[in-house]
């Protein structure tokens, strides 16, 4: 079934249509792309989770893009960036702003930090102590802060890209699991292959380096891309692929688990889920499968989601929900195979 002209906001009173939306995101795609090389599906998930109202969690070695990744995105829909460099001693005033005293008017003063903005780069994040980490907790929930009993909203649209290393953990802080789950996704930028590292040299030693040109001017872009937000909402999605979401989500939580839901499960845990996951998802798992599958089928230029659709976000989307227990640890189990293993088993519920 596809649906693409009575859908309000569709094609109908915000004039945002499918065609103009896949054309809007796949040119914010190419721009971002004329600095990133060689990692198109990286690029696409940070422009579903912008479009989704979410938060991206990126990891890996340093050197291979994350910093560069966010600050592109941010520079194509010319909205107000802000980078903060994560560290030890890092307070949480320091991201969220403070009341400073003015001696002429007598009073306190909010003094706005670099949280206010479009889109907020934390970089490093798992290098502050938790205290600072739980200052976005707020943020990144209810784009808001609170700061001596007054409350501030964020601008809009506001996403959090945060940066981690996993190589180096010596005075470090990980993250808590309910900081985690706030991000909507969670992502790896592979090493990049030889032709692509030899492109990157390329671009990156000669003497007129690339720039990154805004696809939407600052005056709209802001306007634009709630626009854009709320056709996502309106993406149609059949009752049967809500039931699969439900079941691929389910079945990351074991059956031994205090968490577990209740009732025969459409989709059982696997024997793995069973022997390596101490807690599985959220349901904030399922909703970012169906939003960032509703965002996928967008930039497809339909009006409805498919199975594929989920199934393409369904490893970012659960990959940083799940709690490994220790034998998953000694024997070195990443959640991405896992949850490629429940999509093997969930594809069976469609074929």
């Amino acid at each position: 079934m596809t649906a693409t002209s009575s859908r309000p906001g569709i094609d109908g009173d915000t004039g945002a249509g499918l065609g103009d939306v896949a054309d809007l995101c796949g040119r914010i795609a190419t721009n971002v792309q004329r600095v990133i090389v060689g990692k198109p599906d990286v690029v696409r998930v940070a422009l579903v989770t912008l479009l989704a109202e979410g938060h991206l969690l990126v990891e890996d070695v340093p050197g291979v893009g994350k910093t560069s990744l966010a600050k592109a995105l941010a520079r194509s829909i010319d909205c107000a960036g802000s980078r903060v460099q994560f560290t030890p001693d890092l307070l949480p005033g320091d991201i969220t702003g403070l009341s400073v005293f003015n001696r002429q008017t007598a009073e306190f003063e909010f003094r706005p930090g670099p949280v206010f903005a479009n889109i907020v780069i934390a970089d490093e994040i798992n290098r502050a102590s938790p205290k600072t980490q739980s200052a976005l907790l707020e943020c990144m929930a209810e784009h808001q802060v609170t700061v001596d009993g007054a409350t501030y909203a964020l601008a809009s649209p506001f996403m959090v890209v945060a940066t981690q290393n996993p190589i180096e953990q010596q005075g470090t802080y990980p993250l808590p699991e309910a900081q985690l789950d706030r991000f909507l996704f969670k992502v790896f930028l592979p090493y990049p292959t030889n032709d692509e590292l030899q492109r990157i040299l390329g671009i990156t030693t000669q003497a007129d380096l690339p720039t990154v040109d805004p696809v939407l001017a600052r005056s709209i872009a802001p306007q634009r891309v709630e626009e854009l937000k709320r056709v996502v909402r309106e993406v149609l999605v059949a009752p049967h692929l809500e039931q699969y979401a439900a079941a691929l989500v389910r079945a990351t939580v074991p059956s031994d688990s205090r968490f577990a839901p209740l009732g025969k499960p459409i989709l059982a845990p696997s024997e793995a889920i069973e022997r390596y996951v101490s807690f599985g998802s959220s349901p904030r798992g399922g909703q970012a499968l169906l939003l960032g599958a509703k965002v996928r089928a967008l930039l497809a230029g339909r009006a409805n989601i498919t199975h594929e659709d989920i199934d393409s976000v369904a490893v970012a989307a659960l990959n940083h929900r799940l709690v490994l227990n220790f034998a998953a640890q000694a024997e070195g189990i990443d959640p991405r195979t896992l949850i490629e293993g429940v999509l093997h088993d969930g594809r069976r519920l469609h074929s």
